[in-house]
């Protein structure tokens, strides 16, 4: 009981204390000048926070040792017991999302094999993350004119525009990370750096052209096992799948789906691609006589 209140412990200080010491090294990166005594008691808290983590850490590592674990497995499981899952993805989705906006800028496309179908989702977001970019510049600046004090106008400036480069990196995501139908008859349904879902071409027993505008989150999962990937509230091709298949949240649940619906571009494309890959008659070379 007492190990379990200190791992849960960790957790929350994890998850409380890292967002607040990303945003801390974001200003000082930019050379906003926050004041000493501010700093010094936030890195007094930070310090704090790592003792107590070091501590449940060096606890979770010995015992992982002591049944029979090496010393990077018992490294790894300790760090994924104490770190969120939650707070480990959302890192590494924002990073992901800024490699992407890298990757927009040279117009290239991430994980698009020769001889694959790229199939595009974003139309239905695209007017609508650019009108969020603009109202996030014009708070910016409405911001800037309004605060009085230096020091807080430099934080939240800095906030700001990280806030408006990960909306672009958002969108960067979903423009180099399209949807990919394989020339085996597979699929990769993605959206973004959130959701990555792999297909089997086996797996896909019918796809058609159909247009849904489902209610609720990015990923939802209806009780009779349909798993929408709705962007812009709609979806336009159904994926009928043979079994029940296993697929991973944003934040890291699970679920498993016996169909999928999700949203392209140019249905038809995807849908004739889909269906010329798994309908083609399979080559058999000529034997000699």
């Amino acid at each position: 009981m007492r190990a379990t209140r200190g791992v849960r412990g960790a957790q929350l200080v994890t998850a409380a204390v890292f967002p607040a010491e990303l945003a801390v090294g974001v200003c000082l990166v930019a050379g906003v000048r926050i004041p000493g005594a501010v700093l010094a008691g936030a890195e007094g808290v930070v310090l704090v926070a790592f003792a107590l983590e070091a501590v449940v850490l060096g606890r979770l590592w010995r015992a992982g040792r002591r049944e029979g674990a090496g010393r990077r497995e018992a490294a790894v499981a300790a760090l994924r017991t104490v770190v969120p899952v939650p707070v480990g993805r959302l890192v590494a989705h924002e990073l992901r999302a800024l490699h992407s906006l890298g990757l927009w800028v040279v117009r290239r496309r991430h994980a698009v094999p020769e001889g694959a179908l790229a199939v595009a989702y974003t139309g239905p977001q695209t007017a609508m993350m650019y009108g969020l970019v603009f109202v996030s510049v014009v708070e910016t600046v409405m911001l800037a004119l309004l605060i009085p004090w230096p020091v807080v106008h430099r934080i939240l400036l800095v906030l700001d525009v990280y806030g408006v480069l990960l909306v672009l990196a958002l969108h960067a995501a979903c423009v180099t990370r399209p949807h990919v139908v394989g020339g085996d008859g597979s699929l990769r349904i993605r959206y973004g750096a959130l959701f990555d879902l792999r297909i089997p071409a086996a797996s896909i027993t019918a796809v058609r052209v159909e247009r849904r505008f489902p209610e609720g989150r990015l990923v939802q999962l209806d009780p009779d096992g349909v798993l929408d990937l709705a962007v812009g509230g709609q979806t336009t091709v159904t994926v009928e799948l043979a079994a029940p298949l296993g697929f991973v949240r944003p934040l890291g649940g699970r679920g498993q789906a016996r169909a999928v619906r999700f949203q392209a571009d140019d249905p038809r494309a995807a849908v004739a691609a889909l269906t010329r890959a798994r309908t083609a008659p399979s080559t058999i070379p000529d034997l000699p006589g």
